[in-house]
């Protein structure tokens, strides 16, 4: 598949389209941070590293040296408790005009590196403007009636942990609802203006030497149930046939002629899945706005489902073989792309719903599992602490990565056949 395609153009749309979905995602988090009036560094187009920037007034938009994905950098979000003496620093570079570490350590009767720490902090909040080893206070407005604590509020007021809760989940939901958006609206425009080729459970081809035609499944069939789980559509059917194995005896319940027969076979195996053979009939369909929305909110849910199920050591084994993951997807993209913008957008769309439904879940360093560290915060009255949060993180991380380095390498095998 790939060498028909060209591996180079494989890279080139696998990039592109990485790009593409976590610019919308990270576009989200800005947006929402900029409406709460939290100030954000920058927004850059692909992983940390050396970058071109264009510095405008309030932040740098730019594009790094690899430009795979994308973040977003807001004021305040780094984990664990502040340093208490956050507002005290600012009352010596108001007091006493600017100066380096090494005097504000001493004016705070502090070590050097607790001193550069709390610099960063307040650099980081745009509290304090660091020009070499020279810090200036960059706070504006009436500032002397205000103590420690109200110059740190004041700092923080702009910062993502000036806010509260309900702001901070709002700008870390933010993404996934971006995403979301981007997948139901494309999916409700393509198949309103284009409508879609509906498949449906009436049978339209049995292949030869298959555990369905050894049945004597036929076309013109109309499937009922498996194993007595109703079959409502050509969706459900695949779902419940992911969820069989290889050698597996089942019963395929159908229509025909108006009675309902009991077929028992013998499934075949497919991706490390049962396999009956059959195909489904497609019919035309040119749904309402309405309607086209409807169809939208469903596909979500079923991915959502499906996301799920790759969390759940009794599926894990049958979902994880229809997944694909950066490899797979590359080539996905670069197959749309050749078939013209139509198919490159509804890709698009479904990727944005999985990465937006990926996002959802509590786990961190997940978006849902953020908003669960700071409803958490909020329940116990104080910052959890950065050991804590960052631990957290990373074992996050380690069954992400391991779950997307499975699927890599189901990609590589399965493109290597």
């Amino acid at each position: 598949m790939t060498a028909a395609l060209g591996t180079a153009e494989v890279v080139i749309w696998g990039v592109i389209t990485f790009s593409i979905l976590v610019v919308f995602h990270e576009m989200g988090h800005l947006l929402a941070a900029r409406a709460f009036g939290v100030k954000v560094h920058e927004f850059m187009v692909g992983l940390p590293g050396p970058a071109l920037r264009l510095h405008t007034k309030n932040m740098a938009w730019g594009v790094t040296a690899i430009p795979l994905g994308g973040y977003v950098r807001i004021s305040g979000m780094e984990p664990g408790a502040e340093d208490e003496l956050l507002g005290s620093a600012l009352v010596v570079l108001r007091d006493h005009g600017p100066t380096d570490a090494t005097g504000l350590a001493s004016a705070l009767g502090v070590s050097a590196d607790r001193a550069r720490s709390i610099a960063l902090t307040l650099v980081d909040w745009k509290a304090v403007v660091e020009d070499g080893d020279r810090l200036t206070l960059g706070l504006s407005g009436e500032l002397h009636s205000l103590d420690a604590t109200g110059m740190a509020d004041r700092a923080r007021s702009t910062t993502y942990r000036g806010q509260s809760t309900w702001k901070r989940v709002v700008i870390l939901a933010a993404g996934v609802v971006t995403n979301l958006t981007v997948a139901i609206l494309t999916f409700t425009i393509v198949l309103s203006v284009w409508g879609y080729m509906q498949l449906t459970t009436t049978i339209d081809t049995v292949g030869v030497d298959t555990p369905a035609a050894a049945a004597d499944v036929r076309a013109g069939d109309t499937l009922l149930a498996l194993d007595s789980e109703p079959i409502e559509s050509w969706d459900s059917f695949q779902l419940l046939m992911s969820r069989t194995e290889p050698g597996q005896s089942v019963t395929l319940t159908v229509e025909r002629g108006g009675s309902a027969l009991d077929l028992p076979l013998v499934l075949g195996d497919k991706d490390g899945h049962g396999y009956a053979g059959i195909g489904p009939t497609a019919v035309p369909v040119r749904p309402s706005v309405i309607e086209s929305l409807g169809e939208s909110v469903r596909l979500t849910g079923l991915v959502f489902r499906a996301i799920v199920d790759l969390f759940n050591p009794t599926t894990f084994a049958s979902s994880v073989q229809g997944v694909r993951g950066p490899v797979g997807i590359s080539v996905m993209a670069a197959e749309a792309a050749a078939a013209g913008p139509l198919s490159y957008a509804g890709l698009i769309a479904m990727l944005s719903l999985s990465l937006g439904v990926m996002n959802i879940l509590p786990l961190p360093p997940l978006d849902g599992g953020k908003i669960v560290l700071e409803i958490a915060e909020r329940v116990i009255g104080r910052p959890i602490s950065r050991t804590i949060s960052l631990g957290l993180s990373a074992a996050g991380a380690v069954l992400l990565f391991s779950l997307i380095g499975y699927i890599m390498y189901a990609d590589i095998a399965r493109l290597a056949q």
